[in-house]
């Protein structure tokens, strides 16, 4: 059988301090692996504004097996990642976080179990059971670990890391995605049209360990935002399941309305039950003249009981059509996937 085809992609955004260093790194290791992959490194320089476009250039006329391509201005990282998709000659596509927070060991890893177990995506996991977080700065650490979680809450899946870049896709199946987001939130994005379309997805256990980029503090300019991203990686947790965040929160206030609620009515029928003060001559005591006595009595309740009430019905109301638009949503992202991979299938062959 024909040796599998691994184009290892690095989208680079101002990393000249790094770039020389890491790339060399992981052409070292994968030519420890030639007798089981063809192979090569795809650098994408995603429009820095230092020395990365030269020192790209510089790699790929060293090495035959390095390719760059170049981003006119910064399109962020989403696009990069696109960017690599669109150009990589291999079968299988690991992106890669040119930091080497991940060990370019990881490559084989993912490659292998994309193939041993025909997966269509590998993830890199430090959250998972096995994984590890070494020298990552405290609120960085709580942050991406909390929004990870957050992410599999919304998603109801397994899945421990929805935010990490360092992954192994077949490209058959990636290439298949219409992918729309342009930075971070790519990721999610990825995972969560993987999850519509019955993907195979594989988690391996891994080392997030930052304590060589942290000898490369001020030398490096980096596009990363953390609580930008923090914020980001929260509104992605959306996309997963959108309507259960409106049905939470109508459910709740719909339980403080009903409590409210629920005690006006027993004061109603315990004052109709027990008048306090006797009738005017030929007065009946009805539901409506009680209803009238306790409003006098407690206004206020009746306001925040019956205001909770509609916010309440408002927000349930929101999650249904949100579920709704889910579901029609899913079923166009199928069909649109099913033609855009028969269209491509034909273009193929012609």
């Amino acid at each position: 059988m024909s040796k599998p085809f691994v184009s290892v992609v690095a989208p680079s955004y101002n990393e000249e301090a790094i770039l020389e260093i890491n790339i060399e790194a992981i052409i070292t290791y994968m030519e420890t692996l030639s007798y089981k992959y063809d192979w090569e490194v795809l650098i994408v320089n995603d429009g820095s504004k230092d020395n990365t476009a030269a020192i790209a250039n510089a790699l790929a006329a060293k090495h035959s097996c390095v390719r760059a391509v170049h981003h006119p201005t910064n399109l962020n990282l989403g696009n990069a990642i696109k960017t690599g998709f669109a150009n990589s000659r291999g079968d299988i596509i690991v992106i890669m976080d040119i930091d080497l927070s991940y060990s370019e060991k990881y490559i084989e890893e993912m490659v292998d179990r994309l193939v041993a177990e025909s997966a269509d995506i590998v993830m890199a996991s430090p959250y998972m059971k096995g994984g590890k977080v070494t020298a990552v700065p405290f609120m960085r650490r709580v942050m991406s670990k909390w929004v990870n979680r957050f992410m599999s809450f919304a998603a109801q899946d397994k899945y421990h890391t929805f935010t990490g870049m360092v992954r192994a896709y077949r490209k058959e199946f990636v290439q298949t995605l219409n992918l729309k987001t342009k930075d971070y939130e790519i990721n999610p994005e990825i995972v969560y049209k993987a999850m519509i379309l019955r993907a195979k997805i594989i988690e391996i256990p891994a080392h997030l360990d930052w304590t060589e980029q942290n000898k490369y503090a001020g030398k490096r300019t980096s596009s990363l935002r953390v609580v930008r991203s923090f914020f980001s990686g929260l509104m992605s947790g959306f996309i997963f399941r959108p309507y259960i965040f409106f049905i939470i929160i109508g459910s709740f206030l719909m339980l403080l309305s009903l409590y409210e609620l629920v005690w006006l009515l027993y004061d109603v029928l315990n004052d109709l039950a027990h008048t306090a003060s006797p009738l005017l001559a030929g007065e009946e005591r009805s539901f409506s003249h009680s209803l009238a006595v306790e409003f006098k009595r407690n206004p206020q309740s009746f306001l925040v009981g019956g205001i909770t009430f509609v916010i309440a019905i408002q927000f349930l109301s929101l999650g249904f059509l949100s579920l709704q638009s889910k579901r029609y949503f899913e079923e166009l992202f199928h069909l649109g996937t099913s033609l855009r991979k028969e269209h491509k299938e034909i273009a193929d062959k012609l």
